[in-house]
């Protein structure tokens, strides 16, 4: 591996390794207050699970930016991590609008774009580099469940 690709390998992944622990840092203050006081759903999974699965899925995530980027420069790839770069802030501003914010409703709508966003990615990645879609199917899987918990969390705490 060349020098300029081991560096777009290590950026590839610190993109995303280091906007979800940015956004962890700032919204772990919520999670024992405001976030404890909230009426759960009955399937909602343990707090301690969420920050080993955010790590692999941001692992994930970086190297099949790596994939795609490596590839020729194309207007495919251009677009495709376009759209990443998309789906990872809309990321990276879910938590703020849920945990800092507290906007139960916002947040649902936003973590529906972000779903949007994260299938229209696998369908570009798909068509550039197949694996770099598959190994991003888990990170849609976890999304459209936290899309539901979003669901249930708005439902259960309307006020």
């Amino acid at each position: 591996m060349s020098k300029s690709q081991f560096l777009k390998l290590l950026s590839s992944i610190a993109l995303p390794l280091g906007l979800g622990a940015t956004a962890g840092l700032f919204t772990a203050e919520a999670v024992p207050e405001w976030y404890a006081t909230l009426n759960r759903p009955s399937f909602n999974p343990p707090n301690w699970l969420f920050g080993p699965v955010w790590t692999t899925l941001y692992l994930l995530m970086g190297i099949s930016l790596f994939l795609i980027w490596k590839q020729s420069a194309s207007k495919e790839r251009n677009l495709a991590i376009f759209v990443f770069l998309l789906q990872i802030a809309l990321n990276f501003f879910w938590s703020f609008i849920f945990f800092y914010y507290n906007l139960i409703g916002f947040a649902l709508f936003e973590i529906i774009v972000l779903w949007i966003s994260i299938a229209s990615m696998l369908v570009l990645f798909y068509k550039i580099k197949p694996l770099a879609a598959y190994i991003n199917i888990p990170y849609l899987l976890w999304v459209t469940f936290a899309t539901i918990l979003n669901v249930s969390y708005y439902l259960l705490n309307r006020t």
